[in-house]
This record gives C-alpha cells, sequence and structure tokens, in this order.
C-alpha cells in the first residue's frame, strides 16, 4: 500500500467505517490514513467517542485474517497515540436522539454526528448510505470526497 503524505488540516470527528481503515487493507484506506498522518504531525485533531472502541474491536474480531492480540493491539494502538475519546453527555445523547429520529439513522451513528456538531468539527465516514442520509448537513464529509 502507497502512503501519501497527509496535506489535511482541521478538527475531525472520524466515524469507526474510517478508522478501520487504519487497520485492514481497504477502498480508500490511504485517504483513512492521512486523517492518522495529520494527527501524528499536529495539523488534524481527532475525537471520537469511547463507543468506538468498542465498534473497532468488534468489527477487527471478525477478520478472519486477525488474531485476538491484534485486534487488542489495534485497540491499545487508538488509546497510545493520544486521539481523544470522549463519553457520552445529556446534551449529545439528546442531540443524537434528535439526529436518530429526524434522519432514520442508528443511535450509534448519530452519536458520532451529535459529537461533531456539539464540537463544531467536521464528521468523516466512509459508510456511503449513512452519508447519503445525512449530506444536507453542511458538516458531513465522505472520506472519498477528500480524493
Amino acid at each position: 500500500m502507497e502512503r501519501k503524505k497527509s496535506n489535511l488540516i482541521g478538527n475531525y470527528v472520524l466515524d469507526s467505517s474510517v478508522i478501520i481503515k487504519w487497520f485492514c487493507e481497504e477502498e480508500d484506506t490511504d485517504l483513512a490514513l492521512q486523517f492518522r498522518e495529520g494527527f501524528l504531525k499536529g495539523s488534524v485533531d481527532i475525537i471520537v467517542p469511547d463507543l468506538q472502541l468498542y465498534e473497532i474491536a468488534n468489527a477487527l474480531r471478525y477478520n478472519k485474517k486477525l488474531k485476538s492480540a491484534d485486534v487488542s493491539s489495534a485497540v491499545n494502538s487508538l488509546i497510545d497515540i493520544g486521539i481523544n475519546i470522549v463519553v457520552p453527555t445529556k446534551d449529545v445523547i439528546s442531540s443524537a436522539l434528535a439526529l436518530a429520529y429526524q434522519f432514520d439513522i442508528t443511535l450509534y451513528d448519530a452519536y458520532f454526528i451529535a459529537l461533531a456538531k456539539e464540537l463544531n468539527y467536521d464528521f468523516v465516514t466512509a459508510d456511503d448510505n449513512l452519508f447519503d442520509k445525512i449530506k444536507k448537513l453542511k458538516f458531513v464529509k465522505l472520506l472519498s470526497n477528500f480524493r
């Protein structure tokens, strides 16, 4: 896999569909890795809900190429590099519930979006179906559009 240097600047809440690409070779993995590179060099701030640790671990757990130790290492790496991992607040959960009903999406997805809205960050997803439902929100970005 060819890694491009990140020229990204900004503040982002990254969907699990983006961060999972840091650990699995998939379409647009190179774009997802640019967010990590930008974070490591200090030009990108990344904040995610604690829920993401469970989502990433669960998705990787079902990857037949990975063993338990690989999954543990991946999740620990998210903590070790210093990404801001936040716990739920009443205000963000309330906003997430409203978004879930408004856009007919899961509360899990809505929480990421509500967090981005609360922080005035951009929300980035690689999930085309989710993006299609919420694209009218100006702070929502599709990973492939960073190409």
